[in-house]
C-alpha cells in the first residue's frame, strides 16, 4: 500500500521529491523489520490497556467460582468412594473424618505450630536459595567458560528429586535443621539459576548495548539494566524455586525426625503413617496442599501478573 501513495519524482520540483520517493518506497523494500517491529511494539501497546474494568466484586467471584466448584465435585466423588465403600473405611475415611482431625489438631492449640515450623523453614531455606541461586545464575549467565562447564549440571540438577539429597544429607550434617535446609538448597538453587539464566537469554542486545552506552556496567549494569530486563524469567524461576523449595522441605522432614527439631507438616504427616491413623495423614496433606497454593496465589501470582501487565504481556487479569 505504501507503494500507492508514493509521489512520482517526475512531478516534484526538486530534489526533495526523489528523498520521498525513496522515504516512501523503503517499506516496499527489503528493510521491513524496523516496521514490523513498530507495528508489533503498537500493537503490545494498545493490547495493554484495559479498556473495560469489571466490578471488583464480579471479578473475585469469576475468579473463585471455577476452583470453588472444582473443590466440591471432588469432595462429592470422595464423599461417594467413602459411601460405596471402594476401600474399607479405616483406610479411605470420609472429608468429615479428616476435617475432624483438623479440628482436633485446632482445639489441642497444636495446628498452627505445625505449619509455623514448616513455613518459617520454607521461607528461610528459600531466601537463601534466592541469595545464591541468583548470584549463581548471573556468573553462568555472563561467563561462557562457566556456562559451559556447569550449566548441564544445573539442568541435570533440576530433574533430580529432593528426596535422593537426604541420605547424604544426613549422613554430612546428621538429624539436624542443617540436613533439612541442605536438602531445601539443593532443590530449590538449580531452579532459581536457571531461570534467571533463561531471563538473561531472553533480552535484547539492543538493551545490552543501551545499558553500556549510558555507562551502566558491572554491578550497576545487572541492578539496572540486566536483572530488571530478565525479571519475567526471573519471576518465573522463583516460583519454581519455591515449588522446589517446599517439596525438598516435605521430603526432608518425612525422613528428619527427632525431638529437638520441633514438628513440621511432613513431620506431622510422619506421626499419622506410624499410628496407622489415616485421617490424621490425611488431614496433613492436605495442610502442606493449603499452604503451598496459598504462598503461591497471595505471593507470587500477583507479583508475576504485576511484572507481566507492566511489560504488556497481560492484557488482563
Amino acid at each position: 500500500m505504501a507503494s500507492t501513495e508514493t509521489e512520482d519524482p517526475a512531478t516534484t520540483p526538486d530534489g526533495g521529491g526523489t528523498a520521498a520517493a525513496t522515504t516512501a518506497a523503503a517499506p516496499a523494500g527489503g528493510d521491513t523489520t524496523g516496521d514490523l517491529a513498530g507495528l508489533e511494539a503498537g500493537l503490545d501497546a494498545l493490547e495493554s490497556r484495559v479498556v473495560d474494568r469489571q466490578p471488583w466484586l464480579r471479578a473475585a467471584a469469576a475468579k473463585a467460582l471455577p476452583p470453588v466448584v472444582a473443590v466440591v465435585i471432588v469432595l462429592g466423588l470422595w464423599q461417594l468412594a467413602y459411601h460405596f465403600e471402594l476401600k474399607p473405611h479405616y483406610l479411605l475415611p470420609s472429608p468429615v473424618d479428616v476435617f475432624g482431625s483438623l479440628r482436633q489438631k485446632w482445639l489441642e492449640g497444636t495446628l498452627l505450630s505445625f505449619v509455623w515450623t514448616s513455613v518459617s523453614r520454607g521461607a528461610l531455606g528459600f531466601v537463601a536459595s534466592v541469595a545464591i541461586g541468583t548470584v549463581l545464575g548471573l556468573i553462568v549467565a555472563q561467563v561462557k567458560v562457566v556456562r559451559a562447564a556447569i550449566g548441564p549440571i544445573l539442568s541435570g540438577l533440576q530433574s533430580l528429586p529432593s528426596v535422593a539429597w537426604v541420605p547424604a544429607a544426613i549422613i554430612w550434617f546428621g538429624l539436624s535443621d542443617a540436613t533439612i535446609y541442605a536438602v531445601v538448597l539443593l532443590g530449590a538453587v538449580p531452579s532459581i539459576a536457571n531461570g534467571l539464566v533463561a531471563g538473561v537469554d531472553q533480552i535484547s542486545p539492543l538493551s545490552l548495548r543501551a545499558g553500556r552506552t549510558i555507562g551502566a556496567t558491572g554491578l550497576a549494569g545487572v541492578r539496572h539494566v540486566l536483572l530488571p530486563a530478565a525479571l519475567p524469567g526471573y519471576i518465573a524461576g522463583l516460583k519454581q524455586g519455591w515449588a522446589f523449595s517446599w517439596r525438598s522441605l516435605m521430603a526432608a522432614e518425612l525422613i528428619v525426625n527427632a525431638p529437638d527439631l520441633g514438628t513440621g507438616l511432613g513431620q506431622l504427616l510422619e506421626q499419622g503413617r506410624e499410628l496407622q491413623d489415616m485421617s490424621w495423614v490425611l488431614a496433613a496433606i492436605l495442610l502442606i496442599l493449603i499452604v503451598g497454593i496459598g504462598i503461591e496465589l497471595l505471593i507470587f501470582a500477583p507479583i508475576e501478573r504485576r511484572v507481566l501487565r507492566s511489560r504488556g504481556l497481560l492484557v488482563k487479569g
